[in-house]
């Protein structure tokens, strides 16, 4: 992420505000301003500006929509990119692809604070965000927290550094949408915020520039007083052509369902447009985002959003890929492209690359022969060599292959993957497939047999399991996993291992990773709870999904070795 982290109040202070600016900062800003806030109708604003999208080549805002060219309504679910900090990561923008991202935030230098990403440079990016068939939001990061930042740029320094790219920028107003600053005030005098956003806003229109423009937030984007929640319609006026986005940051002053829904529907509602530029799920010293009901909102309401970050942060625990490695999915990483409401579920190719290649019917080539690691009583790992694709494989099937018939058992977007769930000392039969992104299945590879452990049936005496529900609400619940180690050496690291027989699905965890097939639950440690000492214990939080039943799981397995359930 950034070379500190500081999308939270820095200050105490400032977080115990939160709540009072809900009451003061948004309730009453609107009350006492309704017509700076939502009040005005959609006849009154069509006749302050001329009609939104008029003098937009590509990507535009029409009725607090965000549309491709061609009139496609276009949701955005990517991630976050550190590019200036990282400019060797070429491979990045290939690999947040090939889990279905469909487009990117790119972090940009305007030289304020950092060296300059210069016309070549930011040209390439462009190109490389094109070649993966991704919509490219490119932001420069100089801004970050002025007023209380001291090092921070102004916008009207980025606006310079965008007019200075007039050039490159020039016919890519389909894949090109330019976010001004980050973050461009901190917690002092956000007030102060609306002036210069819209100053900034008229001068990249008076320059020439046709893109759709994106705007953050103050309060180092999270808008915890309301600011550019009172003050948007005036800013969206001053953009003559009508094609500007506004950008929440969404941490830990979001951590709660209503501030969460209240908040993006007063957009909806007013037909303004906005989306989630940043959000994060792991808990800070400030409080836990609830990245859930963020996710679920924006599908509910059809807003875009980009995960921060793919890798690189100085807190790791914000890192979606460990290392910039695509096979090294940290639990953040695994919730934000599989999860409920992720990207690959929900993402959708941007239209002017074809509409996720439809005509593509060319399948890709059998992936390698799989061979078999890590054999246990109850799971396997498999690796195999990768298919190739005409455009991209986006990602693996292995199937469990008898009767002449494949049944998928694990999916992956690496050449590896585990399937958990099996029978001690049985024989399985595996083979793999690959994907494109138009849907096309190669056919299968060489199979694999694998004849999993023998198992004693019962437990072996060195590690015991505590399972319960902490709370439980329609349609969800809570659950902790307490796992001790009653041996006499140190276990570590170590999988976990359990089923649920009532169609329970986790959607997140914390202390561990979840890896779900079906009901077959495997877990691994997370860095904090990687060795569990001789008589020590490691808790597991979790939230999942449930219906009407909610049976806990029969039977837990520790490395394979079968445990005692308390």
């Amino acid at each position: 992420m950034r070379p500190a982290r500081r999308d939270t109040p820095r200050t105490l202070p400032a977080r115990l505000l939160t709540g009072l600016a809900a009451l003061i900062g948004l309730v009453v800003v609107g009350a006492l301003c309704p017509g700076a806030a939502l009040a005005q109708s959609p006849a009154a604003r069509s006749a302050a500006v001329p009609s939104p999208g008029a003098q937009a080549a590509g990507l535009h805002i029409s009725d607090g929509r965000l549309l491709e060219g061609n009139g496609n309504d276009f949701v955005m679910r990517g991630v976050n990119h550190a590019h200036t900090w990282y400019p060797g990561e070429t491979q990045s923008l290939a690999d947040v692809k090939a889990l279905g991202a469909n487009s990117v935030r790119v972090v940009l230098s305007d030289g304020h604070r950092w060296s300059e990403n210069g016309p070549a440079d930011v040209a390439a990016v462009i190109e490389q965000c094109k070649a993966n068939r991704l919509i490219c939001v490119l932001e420069v990061h100089d801004t970050t927290g002025y007023g209380e930042d001291a090092a921070a740029g102004t916008l009207d320094h980025a606006a310079d550094y965008w007019i200075g790219l007039k050039d490159v920028l020039a016919g890519q107003e389909d894949y090109v949408i330019v976010n001004i600053g980050n973050e461009p005030w901190g917690n002092t005098d956000p007030a102060g915020w609306t002036e210069p956003t819209t100053a900034a806003v008229k001068k990249l229109r008076a320059a020439g520039l046709q893109h759709t423009i994106m705007v953050d937030a103050p309060n180092w984007g999270q808008d915890w007083q309301g600011v550019m929640r009172a003050n948007a319609r005036s800013v969206y006026d001053a953009d003559p052509t009508g094609n500007l986005i506004f950008s929440i940051h969404m941490y830990s002053v979001f951590d709660t369902a209503q501030e969460i829904t209240d908040y993006l529907n007063a957009f909806v509602d007013a037909e303004l447009p906005i989306l989630i530029g940043e959000f994060g799920g792991p808990a800070d010293q400030y409080g836990d985002p609830d990245e859930d009901t963020m996710m679920a909102t924006a599908e509910q309401l059809g807003l875009g959003y980009l995960a921060w970050s793919w890798s690189g942060n100085t807190d790791p625990v914000l890192d979606l890929a460990l290392d910039f490695d695509p096979s090294r999915l940290s639990g953040w990483g695994e919730r934000i492209f599989h999860g409920v409401n992720g990207i690959a579920q929900t993402s959708e190719e941007a239209t002017v690359y074809g509409g996720g290649a439809p005509d593509d019917t060319e399948a890709p080539t059998a992936p390698g022969t799989p061979s078999a690691t890590a054999v246990t009583e109850t799971s396997v790992t498999l690796g195999w060599a990768a298919a190739t694709d005409d455009t991209a494989v986006t990602g693996y099937d292995v199937v469990l292959v008898g009767d002449g018939a494949g049944t998928t058992v694990a999916s992956s977007t690496t050449t590896t993957a585990t399937v958990t769930g099996l029978t001690a000392a049985t024989t399985y039969t595996f083979a793999v497939h690959a994907r494109d992104a138009a849907g096309n299945r190669s056919a299968p590879s060489v199979t694999v047999e694998v004849t999993t452990d023998e198992g004693g049936g019962t437990p072996d005496g060195t590690c015991s399991v505590g399972y319960r529900v902490v709370g439980e609400w329609p349609g969800g619940f809570q659950g902790e996993i307490a796992v001790r180690n009653t041996g006499s050496a140190a276990v570590g690291p170590w999988t976990l291992a359990f089923a649920f027989a009532d169609g329970q699905s986790i959607t997140n965890m914390w202390g561990g990773t979840a890896t779900q097939n079906a009901g077959a639950v495997s877990v691994a440690p997370a860095s904090y709870t990687a060795t569990i000492p001789a008589g020590g214990t490691v808790t597991l939080g979790f939230t999942a999904r449930k219906g009407d039943i909610n049976t806990a799981p029969a039977a837990f397995t520790l490395d394979g070795a079968s445990c005692v359930t308390t």
